[in-house]
Formats: C-alpha cells, structure tokens, sequence
C-alpha cells in the first residue's frame, strides 16, 4: 500500500457474495414496501432468464479462468493471488465475477418491475468499486508490478 492511502476499515471485509445477498434483499424489501412503483415490463421472464444465464455464464468463466491459472479465487485475500490471470473472460472485463453479480441483481430487479428495485445497484457498484476493487488492485499492483499496470490500461473494471 503506498503511503498517500489510509486504508479504511471496510475494505475487503464483507464478502462479494453477501453483499449480493444483502442488496437482493433490500431490493425485494423496497420493492415489496412501494407496490405504487410496480410497472408491467413486457417479456420480464425472458429479460430475467436471459440476464441471470449471462451473469452467470461471466461469473463462471471468471472462476474457471481463476482455477486453470492456479490462482484463488478467495476475494477477501487479494494479496494471495499467485498468477495475473489476464486471459479469457479477463479480456473483456477485470472483474467478471462481480460484473456477473451485477447482471443477477439487475435480473432480480427486472424480475421484481418496481422502480424502487433498481435503486440498490448503483450503490452496490460504488461499494464494490471503493471497499472491494480498489483494494484488490491495490494488491495486484503490489504483487505483480508492470504487468498489471498495464493489462488495467487495456481492459476495464467492469465492461
């Protein structure tokens, strides 16, 4: 870490999926407290299916990728990462496990055609962004340097 950032207290301690798991629920709660916001969204089963089979067709890749390389997949030790997995999936985008994250909720959201289901996830993207991402690339600087830097420059966070 260098020394301009202090690190905060949550950075890298609530897991991914349990986050996932708190903002699905909050959306479900927002959802089912404002029934005035519903809205009919036509083709919402299809919307959903189609948005819950590519997250997790990315969330997979990304995961599969992590275990050819080697490497672990444990998104709370980002320092004990032992290849720069920059191949597949990881061409497209650097966090393909939480972009897929990301795709089931906005499918949970669309599932759910309530407007105030949709206002969790930009918080979940500025909470894994900050507490999440940030450290995690903090760590892939460390540990591998150039290579990193680089391979950030070419690919985005999220898409």
């Amino acid at each position: 870490m260098d020394s301009n950032h202090r690190q905060h207290p949550l950075e890298l301690k609530v897991p991914p999926v349990l986050l996932g798991a708190v903002t699905w629920a909050l959306m479900w709660i927002l959802s089912t407290a404002t029934p005035s916001f519903a809205f009919v969204l036509p083709a919402r089963s299809w919307c959903t299916a189609v948005l819950v089979l590519a997250g997790a067709i990315i969330s997979f890749l990304g995961v599969a990728s992590f275990r050819r390389a080697g490497s672990t997949v444990n998104p709370m030790k980002p320092a004990s990462a032992s290849t720069l997995v920059n191949s597949g999936i990881y061409q497209m985008t650097r966090n393909p496990m939480y972009l897929g994250f990301l795709l089931v909720l906005v499918a949970w959201a669309v599932f759910l055609s309530n407007f105030f289901a949709f206002l969790p996830l930009p918080a979940f993207i500025l909470y894994m962004n900050r507490f999440q991402i940030e450290p995690e690339e903090r760590a892939l600087a460390a540990a591998f340097g150039q290579p990193f830097l680089a391979y950030k420059t070419k690919v985005r966070r999220w898409l």
